[in-house]
């Protein structure tokens, strides 16, 4: 409870910092417009980054604190990269992963190629920082893969959901409220709070939490999901996360979202009427 308030406090206060910075020149380039057409800042997603990387590593058990400092840190840093360099006019076509490589084999490096880079190379470093020392060879191959997979994995899942106010929060806030208990639980709960500090300048549409947020809260996340005890488990939820991936080049989520009751009435609660 206490690692929540902190992250929700730490949220709240970037918020604060993040509001200051729109109103002066240097906020300029965070500006966008969203998809109702309405002004917004992309400045709430390192508000979240921040806050959610700081209060993941202060709860983090023995030996992951390095781990969730290094995740968070990169990938807030990275995607904010993507959210500013991504939006120049010649970066417009390279947007998924068929743009990605698309803009590779033209001899260009995209901003969400370097993103990719960078979140990956911190994901594996994160494995390695959080190996379990003496494990067997192939034991150790196997967990650095999933962890390696899960941050990266689950980072990019929280983005690829953030394309309607509010929805990469609540589905962050979720995934944070089911896995914020046991030895590892303090990695989710700072990030609990700090995504439901957020969800209402998000859902008011004042805030984006673009890249920078939506990967960074994803990233510490993925790295809760890392620390299960099952490798079964681990294996199974690196699956979907994959599989949704994949999906999502070829699918909309919005789409599915709009057409499944439930989940139409969930993704719309507290969001401002078009």
């Amino acid at each position: 409870m206490l690692l929540a308030l902190g992250g929700a406090a730490a949220a709240r206060a970037a918020l604060m910092a993040a509001t200051a910075l729109d109103a002066r020149p240097a906020g300029a380039p965070w500006r966008r417009t969203n998809y109702a057409g309405r002004p917004v800042t992309l400045l709430g997603g390192p508000a979240l980054a921040v806050a959610a990387t700081a209060s993941a590593a202060l709860g983090a058990p023995a030996g992951s604190a390095a781990a969730a400092a290094l995740v968070g840190t990169v990938s807030g840093v990275v995607g904010g990269y993507d959210d500013l360099a991504g939006a120049r006019p010649e970066q417009a076509r390279d947007k998924g992963l068929a743009g990605h490589l698309a803009a590779l084999r033209a001899g260009r490096v995209s901003a969400g190629a370097v993103k990719v880079a960078g979140i990956g190379a911190a994901a594996a470093a994160a494995a390695v920082l959080t190996s379990r020392r003496g494990a067997p060879a192939g034991a150790a191959l196997a967990d650095g893969v999933l962890a390696t997979g899960l941050v990266a994995g689950t980072a990019n899942l929280l983005n690829l959901l953030d394309l309607r106010p509010g929805r990469a929060a609540k589905a962050a806030a979720a995934l944070a409220a089911l896995t914020a208990w046991g030895p590892a639980g303090g990695l989710s709960a700072g990030p609990l709070g700090a995504a439901l500090a957020v969800l209402p300048a998000d859902l008011g549409e004042r805030v984006m939490l673009g890249d920078s947020g939506a990967n960074a809260v994803g990233a510490v996340l993925g790295l809760r999901l890392a620390a299960l005890p099952s490798r079964r488990v681990r294996a199974a939820l690196l699956g979907g996360v994959v599989a949704l991936t994949l999906a999502s080049e070829k699918v909309s989520f919005t789409r599915v979202i709009e057409a499944t009751p439930g989940l139409r009435e969930l993704d719309r609660l507290g969001r401002l009427p078009t």
